[in-house]
């Protein structure tokens, strides 16, 4: 293990601990309202700490003005007033007025010169009765122990895995309300090394806390690129979570254009112009209602067919894909229904986007990767130009993935991807569609299929399965070594098994549309 890798090991673990001990101060507060309670106090340490560590660099340098709002501005640093400064949280930790204390400090960063990002993000109801100030004040002395001033980076990196820990701990500890402003850290890694985001303009339409841009930017740094290579879009239908999300880009030090509106990418596109280099997304599965009336002759359905009424799986797609640069590539998480699909046109819009070369790539993941819900979900890699960035000409050509046997259970109900179960993924990926001269250039072994987990398709193919896509239809069975014994895989059959009933349902909803437009169910 490397000294970055034991270092990242270590903050890991340090983030945990503080989880662990901020959440035993919870007491009878909810989750969901605790988490804007410990995050918006992680934000000011951090905003502190490195407004703190530029302070006293400027004031060594006897050419610099360390009270210049300008000089904070040209390193990317918020400027933090006295009143909102650590030292002075700190001091007022066991203070009957801590939480008033508190709400002034971020009245008091968010109108700072040079803060304008920041407005109408930052928690300000720390001084409501119901908050119990003990535990604020015993939360106040618990992050004062984050104390990190041998360099400002380490002191970003430390924060930044410390909120972004803290925000998974609090998905995890909400349920399938954390589902809404978290996606995995294994299925966004996963994402992230598939579509190698270097250089470019990366998209998220329901970005949620933003985890796909600190992944991206996680992956350039650890590839030796740089972080002002990619430029950063978002949209995000929640006000709430947007504020995490901005909050989330600061600790981590990104330039994001992250924008908010309560109707959503669907209906009010903050980003109407933009063709990204790659989109990252994770839209809330299966969404019924989402106002597909108001759009039924809209410019993104032109190509591929208009998407149901019921279903919103495939306007996502066909959304993402409007936002696609002509070489641009896209990776999207989706029920698994959306790989079988045929009720109110979808097999139709599938078909399309198969015979129009969209589909690069298809993923099956295994179950309990999410906070949020059991159901079996997929990853669709979609591209506008295959050969494009260098690559192997697949024209026509879709690579199918069966990773349902992949990971291990980090605690009884969910799973995560190891590193190697990743790069399995993602590492397969690349040799499918990398060059010969590519191949050499990295030591690669040359791509080949692997009956039971992957297997590049041609079209003809596809079209003899009516355009399913589901990858345990085309990789076959795994070779497993005869001993002579029956063995039964429970946990393959378990998960077809739920893919099945959650078929059925759909099938069974259905007929009862297709019964009621009838006037055979009245």
């Amino acid at each position: 293990m490397s000294d970055s890798e034991k270092q990242m090991s270590q903050d890991i673990d340090f983030a945990a601990d503080l989880f662990k001990a901020a959440d035993k101060m919870r007491g009878a507060l909810e989750p969901s309202e605790y988490k804007h309670v410990a995050l918006g106090l992680i934000f000011l340490k951090y905003i502190s700490e490195a407004f703190q560590a530029l302070h006293d660099d400027l004031k060594a340098d006897e050419y610099a003005d360390a009270e210049d709002h300008e000089e904070y501005l040209a390193e990317n640093v918020f400027w933090v007033p006295e009143t909102a400064r650590w030292g002075h949280i700190q001091n007022a930790a066991r203070s009957d007025e801590i939480g008033k204390i508190i709400d002034d400090a971020m009245e008091a960063v968010e109108a700072a010169p040079g803060n304008d990002s920041l407005k109408g993000v930052l928690p300000k109801n720390y001084a409501r009765p119901t908050l119990d100030k003990t535990m604020l004040g015993e939360l106040v002395d618990l992050f004062s122990n984050i104390k990190l001033r041998d360099s400002k980076d380490r002191a970003r990196d430390l924060l930044g895995r410390v909120y972004e820990y803290f925000i998974s701990g609090f998905a995890g500890a909400e349920g399938k309300r954390g589902g809404e402003f978290f996606t995995p850290r294994s299925v966004v890694r996963t994402l992230v090394e598939m579509l190698e985001p270097y250089v470019g303009r990366v998209y998220d339409p329901c970005c949620g806390s933003g985890g796909m841009f600190v992944q991206s930017e996680k992956f350039i740094a650890e590839h030796g690129g740089r972080p002002d290579n990619i430029a950063v879009y978002g949209q995000e239908i929640n006000h709430t979570t947007w504020r995490l999300a901005k909050m989330n880009m600061a600790v981590h030090g990104i330039d994001a254009d992250i924008q908010w509106n309560s109707a959503g990418s669907f209906h009010d596109d903050a980003h109407p112009s933009l063709k990204a280099d790659y989109v990252m997304a994770n839209p809330p599965f299966n969404i019924s209602d989402w106002g597909q009336e108001r759009l039924v002759d809209d410019a993104r359905w032109k190509d591929y067919g208009t998407p149901p009424k019921g279903n919103a799986n495939f306007g996502w797609l066909q959304h993402i894909i409007h936002h696609l640069a002509p070489r641009g590539h896209a990776g999207v998480v989706l029920a698994n229904g959306s790989m079988t699909s045929q009720s109110g046109g979808e097999g139709e819009i599938r078909k399309q986007l198969i015979e129009q070369d969209r589909i690069d790539c298809m993923v099956a993941l295994p179950g309990q990767l999410f906070y949020s819900t059991q159901i079996p979900v997929c990853l669709w890699i979609l591209s506008r130009d295959k050969s494009a960035n260098g690559h192997r000409d697949r024209q026509g050509e879709v690579l199918f993935l069966d990773a349902r046997k992949l990971g291990y259970m980090a605690d009884r109900v969910r799973r995560e991807f190891s590193e190697e179960d990743i790069e399995k993924i993602a590492g397969t990926y690349r040799r499918w569609r990398a060059k010969p001269e590519t191949l050499i250039a990295n030591g690669w072994a040359p791509y080949a299929d692997e009956a039971g987990f992957c297997r590049g398709e041609g079209r003809e193919t596809i079209r003899k399965y009516d355009h399913v896509l589901t990858p345990g239809r085309y990789v076959g069975m795994a070779e497993v070594e005869d001993k002579g014994d029956f063995v039964v895989d429970f946990a393959s059959l378990s998960q077809e098994l739920t893919e099945q009933l959650i078929r059925g349902n759909e099938l069974n909803a259905a007929i009862k549309s297709i019964l009621n437009l009838g006037g055979l169910n009245e």
